[in-house]
């Protein structure tokens, strides 16, 4: 799915986009935003003069209407105007319902325009009208982004401005219309509003309508609304929640059915119920305060690719990187007597690495410009790449352990290719160090990344090389200086018994694989990968094992191939992801499963919070989860300070995870963030490789 998004892609990363006025649009991944005006007859003095947000929502993301529903917020505009201009209110269109699980929200998706109207007095003159906006709103799909944008629109006063009169049309005709004569009268009756409406229009008599209440915090708007029609009056009751927060005097709600909408106003006849004694919800007129910002040190260009190369290089003592690193060392070891081979081995190596990390984070920038919520490694949360990592390592396994030569399974010409090729054996490796190396997160590299997320393309590019050539950096030195050339065992007898032993670094990586892979599809995945590698190593062996040959080869070899496909059309299926947020389970040990809610609850309780960003494909996180943070005197330093525990697994794609390490300043794992005990309070960070003397060491203030 992501490599077809990219394939799609390609073509428009070409094109750059142009606009005549660019301080008008405001473009995210998730929507195009365009202030817009509608001046049918100029601007003048007693006109009223048409402007609007123009919003155009990615596939499958929305915002909010004035009610938001269940959760989410409305969309707020904060306008200045010159002297004699003075906005009016939002002419909200009629929104739609959006059920997100037990919930139910009220807003709009593809395309809305917000229409305002802007009334202009004498005391107005130019010959242009200036208008700047600050425009705040709430995106969601299954995770929410908070997101604003300043706009500046110059419209000109002596001539109508009609471009985009479409859209306001549109607009005006989607919003509920008013009814003279209709009434309108509310009460609250066994724990329900009821709403009661007459003199509605014939074409809604009799009709199944949807309510859409203005006032938000005051019914269940997921619960089942019970109607009826009695004499040409309509009647609506909608269960009150338990967490109302408002007891409005009038109580205006907008009918709807099929294209039909009107508005109607009741007034309230009875008393409401005391207000529950609740956490309170945000209803429209809540001010959400902004987080304080995130206190790390100012990260500038150049601090960058210091930490990039430092980091890249660091990133070879991490354990993921191992057993492709036994592969670099056992090339080393066969051509230790050849300085050309050397030579050109380690640049080729070196090559490899930095291609591949510049086209794995061309891929990423261009996946995240595209909407995608993914962070550095996003390749190991897809269950497919995982399985086809564990193949491939089980058949270098295979190969090293001598279960098949692989003379014996492609003709000879190209079986001494590798031997004959060494140059482009020493790329490849480079290349698959990268692919197994990159979800680990090394010393100096989180703040690197993090910042290299948010730069232009070129610059960021530029990140990612640097930090590959530190990783590559220790081999090539190697492959180019004599004296360190000259350290290096030759080639001997021992060299056969070291090639057997490279091969359960390789086994070991599968294992950790095979984990990885339990985590994101459950057991049943892990047990269906497990055969196709026995039948994968079993059709190796009867094919490419000089112990079998003539006709057995071919009988048994035939039998193998067909078993192979039976396994592989009954094992793909079960290597399907999990849905999202499913790694997201209750979690042991002290520990809860992490939401950005539950650490903004704790904080309301005077609580600080540690939180593990963590990943199951991610061993720099496993080590310090078994070490650091299981070490006894961590976990009563937490304790004493009555620190709250939360765990944000990363293992398969989560984009609301993906968007708090963004906030954060970080791209991937691990990450380990400590929230002070009050509401708002930005976290610290701590290292990627925490000792216990610094966990407590950060703890001890609180």
């Amino acid at each position: 799915m992501i490599l077809r998004r990219f394939l799609l892609l390609l073509p428009l990363l070409c094109l750059t986009p142009a606009s005549a006025n660019a301080a008008a649009v405001v473009t995210t991944p998730q929507v195009r935003a365009e202030l817009v005006a509608h001046a049918p007859e100029g601007i003048g003095a007693g006109r009223t003069v048409w402007l609007g947000l123009l919003i155009q929502h990615q596939p499958e993301w929305h915002t909010y209407w004035r009610n938001p529903g269940d959760s989410g917020l409305p969309i707020r505009l904060e306008w200045r105007l010159p002297a004699g201009v003075q906005a009016g209110e939002i002419q909200w269109p009629t929104p739609k319902r959006l059920p997100i699980g037990p919930l139910l929200n009220y807003g709009f998706e593809g395309t809305t325009l917000l229409p305002v109207p802007l009334r202009i007095d004498s005391a107005f003159s130019g010959l242009t009208l200036e208008v700047k906006l600050r425009g705040d709103w709430l995106v969601c799909r299954i995770e929410c982004i908070p997101e604003s944008g300043e706009f500046t629109l110059n419209v000109p006063t002596q001539s109508p401005t009609l471009s985009h009169a479409t859209q306001f049309a549109q607009s005006f005709a989607a919003q509920p219309s008013t009814v003279p004569g209709a009434t309108a009268k509310a009460k609250v009756e066994d724990d329900a509003l009821v709403l009661r409406v007459s003199g509605l229009p014939k074409s809604l008599q009799g009709k199944t309508l949807t309510a859409f209440p203005e006032t938000a915090g005051v019914i269940e708007h997921a619960a089942p609304m019970r109607q009826q029609w009695q004499r040409g009056e309509w009647e609506g009751r909608m269960p009150l929640s338990p967490q109302r927060s408002a007891s409005p005097s009038l109580v205006p709600a907008v009918l709807v059915a099929g294209q039909q909408s009107v508005r109607v106003e009741a007034q309230m006849t009875g008393p409401w119920p005391t207000l529950a004694e609740a956490a309170p919800t945000f209803d429209a007129s809540t001010t959400v305060p902004e987080q304080a910002p995130l206190s790390t040190p100012t990260t500038t260009f150049g601090l960058a690719l210091l930490f990039a190369f430092i980091g890249g290089a660091l990133l070879n003592l991490m354990p993921c990187v191992f057993p492709v690193l036994s592969l670099k060392l056992l090339g080393f070891a066969r051509h230790a007597d050849e300085r050309r081979y050397l030579a050109l081995g380690g640049a080729a190596y070196t090559l490899g690495v930095l291609l591949s990390f510049i086209a794995l984070a061309a891929l990423l920038l261009a996946l995240r410009a595209a909407g995608e919520q993914l962070g550095w490694g996003f390749q190991l949360q897809e269950p497919g790449f995982v399985a086809a990592l564990a193949v491939l390592f089980t058949l270098i396994g295979l190969n090293l352990a001598g279960v098949f030569e692989l003379r014996t399974l492609v003709p000879s010409n190209a079986a001494g290719w590798q031997s004959r090729h060494p140059v482009v054996d020493s790329f490849l490796t480079g290349v698959l160090a990268v692919a197994i190396a990159s979800p680990c997160t090394a010393p100096f590299m989180g703040a690197a990344l993090g910042f290299a997320i948010s730069l232009p393309a070129t610059q960021a590019l530029t990140i990612f090389a640097v930090l590959g050539l530190g990783m590559a950096a220790p081999y090539l030195l190697v492959s180019l200086v004599p004296a360190l050339a000259r350290a290096l065992p030759r080639p001997g007898p021992w060299l056969l018994r070291f090639k057997i032993l490279m091969a359960f670094p390789m086994f070991a990586t599968v294992i950790w694989l095979l984990w990885v892979l339990g985590q994101q599809v459950g057991i049943d995945g892990v047990a269906a990968l497990l055969l196709l590698l026995l039948t994968v190593a079993l059709a190796l062996w009867i094919w490419a094992s000089p112990l079998v040959a003539g006709r057995t080869r071919l009988w048994l070899g035939a039998l193998s191939l067909l078993l192979l496909a039976v396994v592989l059309g009954w094992s793909l299926p079960l290597l399907k992801p999990a849905p999202s947020g499913s790694a997201q389970a209750a979690v042991a040990g002290g520990w809860e499963a992490w939401s950005a809610q539950r650490v903004a609850d704790y904080q309301a309780q005077g609580r600080p919070v540690f939180v593990d960003f963590t990943a199951a494909w991610c061993v720099t996180c496993q080590y310090n989860k078994r070490t650091t943070l299981a070490d006894a005197a961590v976990l009563n330093a937490f304790k004493e300070k009555k620190v709250a525990l939360l765990r944000a697994d990363w293992t398969s794609r989560d984009p609301a995870i993906t968007t708090a390490l963004t906030q954060l300043g970080r791209s991937g794992v691990p990450v380990y963030a400590l929230y002070p005990g009050s509401p708002g309070a930005a976290p610290s960070l701590l290292s990627e490789l925490p000792s216990v003397k610094e966990v407590t060491a950060a703890v001890a203030p609180l």
